[in-house]
């Protein structure tokens, strides 16, 4: 976790961290003042009735996004991105400006047309956001990166909504809130000055100006990538999800735990603790890299915790009257509900920062402005389905912790329904459970695995679960070629079928299957894919290494890659290998969890990848050469 706070200390992060902060902070601010206003003093402003207008202003500040966001996406892509988030501050300054001069005329209709322009702010800044972060970041801070400006985010929308609450219930509140908006709005377009140069990424990009053709583009770009459009969609969902909760935070505290404001305020902030934590674990449970194997375990949570927070729940109208915080806290079913909320935000952050960061690392540069606006078009759509869901279902007579149940429901079938399409993440799940629960694993040297480019990777057989440890290890896919007898192996069947790994046999028991390996391979490295391989062709049955066989130096004279010496230790003796025996040669220490280690050399040339030198670099990493 100390590596993704390193960022903060890092100029390339710290001025976009504390422009989006203030940015967030800023927006909920004036929000949260405007909606209490309008709740508590609506007479004097207009005839309706609170709720229609709270209604209102919801709809107000997210009908830009539907409108502007495909034109940010491609302003997003034809401009260099730190001089447009200096223009974004600039205009939040001037429609700050304008908000103050709306609260002292008491305009309602200059009010809601500033909150209008907030939203068309925020619509703007959005495809920059998410775009710039893949431009000053490594791939190995994407994580760590998004996590840190994920629980950011939430901290500024639970400080901004309590202190708009608070400013605007003052003496002279609206002159404070004017004050404070004007004050947010400068100081993060100072933080954005330090910004640095993100190079524009697609510079003769012509702008279409309709924003119906140009949002069903934005569409097709998303569409483009199977995996990048459903990661798309599993943010949206998480939008929806968090929508249900949130809008009904109120009636909750006011009906189900019987309290009044200040538990509304408790629950919302124990949400956004809980997604804040959640965000910043994610780096070290991914070990610094996007592992969208997180995102079905948070799924998992998120609909646990749900289920839970339904079954947990006070029946709605047990308290006559709204009661105080503290005599909310003594019941005892009131720490079970906080309980569950912390789960749902941290199972929410374990599922939404890998997303972000997986749509950021696979989208196509040259429009990977116009795909995220793309997603936040979806996600905006996918809110206003919530909230009409919410209605719809309230109205229907449904209660607020039967709403729960149908969420948590509802995102068990969805998650189910995107797994089935992209098995990758259910994959990369049981891999990431594998090494995170029977093992815990050490890498040396995995900065040898080409980050671009076809390679052969090559390493001792140790145990049947080696290629899910290598999986576990590389940040990209890889092909395994592996007896078939192991590729068919039940349950181990499916992991490796949909990591397309290539099974062989002998070329004695079945030629055929022999010949078509080989041709797989070197399509597979044609294509600039990663291949690994088991030269013993067999798994140990002592420890000791096997000699290697012939089928590397057909692979490597068939295409002359680079080739990557690996060696795994710790797994021989264990539950998955052939015989319970002692370790390696240098045994390693046991704790609660089996230690392993993967130790990668350094890439060798065609020359030197016959089987006798390979087998004497595994040998050297192994320590077996003293």
């Amino acid at each position: 976790m100390s590596h993704q706070f390193g960022l903060l200390k890092e100029r390339r992060f710290r001025p976009f961290f504390l422009t989006q902060f203030l940015g967030a902070f800023n927006d909920n601010v004036y929000k949260n003042a405007l909606v209490v206003l309008l709740t508590f003093q609506s007479a004097r402003y207009t005839s309706m009735s609170p709720g229609i207008l709270v209604n209102l202003c919801a709809g107000i500040f997210i009908l830009p996004f539907f409108l502007f966001s495909a034109t940010a996406g491609q302003i997003a892509d034809k401009y260099e991105k730190s001089r447009l988030i200096r223009f974004t501050k600039l205009l939040e300054i001037g429609i700050m400006v304008l908000a103050g001069f709306a609260f002292a005329l008491e305009s309602l209709a200059l009010m809601l047309g500033c909150l209008f322009l907030m939203g068309s702010q925020s619509s703007l800044f959005g495809p920059v956001k998410y775009a710039i972060l893949p431009q000053h970041l490594r791939e190995d801070e994407l994580i760590g990166g998004n996590a840190v400006v994920e629980a950011g985010t939430f901290l500024a929308i639970l400080i901004g909504t309590l202190a708009g609450g608070v400013l605007i219930s003052f003496d002279q509140g609206i002159v404070w809130v004017s004050v404070a908006v004007l004050l947010l709005a400068l100081l993060g377009y100072l933080a954005s000055r330090g910004i640095p140069l993100a190079p524009a990424a697609s510079p003769g990009l012509r702008i279409n100006w309709n924003p119906i053709t140009e949002t069903w583009r934005n569409f097709q770009f998303t569409r483009g990538n199977r995996t990048v459009f459903l990661s798309i969609l599993g943010v949206s969902w998480f939008w929806f999800y968090g929508a249900v909760f949130l809008s009904q935070f109120p009636a909750y505290a006011k009906d189900v735990l019987g309290g009044n404001e200040h538990a509304v305020i408790l629950l919302l902030a124990v949400f956004s603790v809980g997604i804040g934590v959640g965000s910043l674990l994610c780096e070290r449970m991914s070990a610094g890299r996007v592992e969208i194997g997180l995102v079905p375990f948070g799924s998992i949570g998120l609909s646990l915790f749900a289920l839970d927070l339904w079954w947990s729940s006070p029946a709605p109208g047990l308290f006559a009257s709204p009661l105080p915080l503290g005599e909310v806290l003594a019941q005892a079913a009131t720490w079970r509900v906080l309980i569950d909320l912390v789960g749902i935000g941290v199972f929410g952050g374990f599922f939404i920062v890998p997303l972000y960061a997986l749509i950021q690392s696979r989208s196509e540069p040259a429009h990977r402005s116009r795909i995220i606006a793309g997603n936040n078009i979806l996600n905006a759509l996918f809110m206003v389905i919530a909230a009409g869901m919410g209605a719809g279902l309230l109205a229907a007579g449904f209660s607020v912790p039967q709403l729960f149940l149908v969420t948590a429901v509802l995102n068990a079938v969805v998650a189910i329904y995107i797994y089935t399409l992209v098995p990758e993440f259910l994959l990369r799940f049981i891999v990431w459970l594998l090494v995170h629960t029977g093992y815990r694993l050490r890498t040396e040297g995995i900065e040898h695995i080409p980050e671009q480019g076809p390679a052969v990777l090559v390493c001792n057989h140790v145990s049947f679960v080696d290629a899910l440890v290598i999986m576990a290890a590389s940040r990209r896919p890889v092909r395994f070629v592996m007896d078939h007898r192991i590729f068919r192996l039940p349950v181990l069947s499916f992991v490796f079928r949909e990591s397309r790994a290539i099974p062989i046999a002998p070329a004695k028991e079945d030629p055929a299957l022999t010949q078509r390996a080989f041709d797989t391979v070197a399509d597979a490295l044609a294509a600039g894919e990663l291949v690994a391989i088991f030269p013993e062709g067999r798994i140990t049955d002592t420890g000791e290494l096997n000699p290697f066989r012939p089928g590397i130096r057909r692979i490597v004279e068939r295409s002359p890659v680079p080739v990557v010496p690996m060696a795994l230790r710790g797994l021989w003796g264990s539950f998955f290998s052939r015989k319970d025996g002692p370790a390696m040669s240098r045994p390693l220490r046991r704790g609660l969890f089996n230690r392993i280690e993967l130790i990668v050399g350094s890439p060798v040339g065609t020359s030197e990848a016959t089987p006798e030198m390979l087998q004497a670099h595994v040998a050297a990493l192994r320590g077996d050469l003293r």
